[in-house]
């Protein structure tokens, strides 16, 4: 049986690494560092929500 809370997880996680491509590439086409760091610190934050919240 899944914890219930597993699919929530898991579209959080989707949704983090989507935005986190969607900053680093706008921040790619406009030269733009800040947007650059950004879509990083979110793909940490992604990476560490995926490793402590694997079922």
């Amino acid at each position: 049986m899944k914890p219930f809370g597993d699919l929530g997880m898991r579209s959080r996680v989707n949704i983090l690494m989507g935005g986190s491509v969607a900053f680093v590439t706008v921040g790619v086409i406009s030269d733009w560092w800040w947007l650059i760091g950004i879509g990083a610190w979110i793909l940490i934050a992604a990476g560490l929500i995926e490793m402590i919240y694997r079922p």
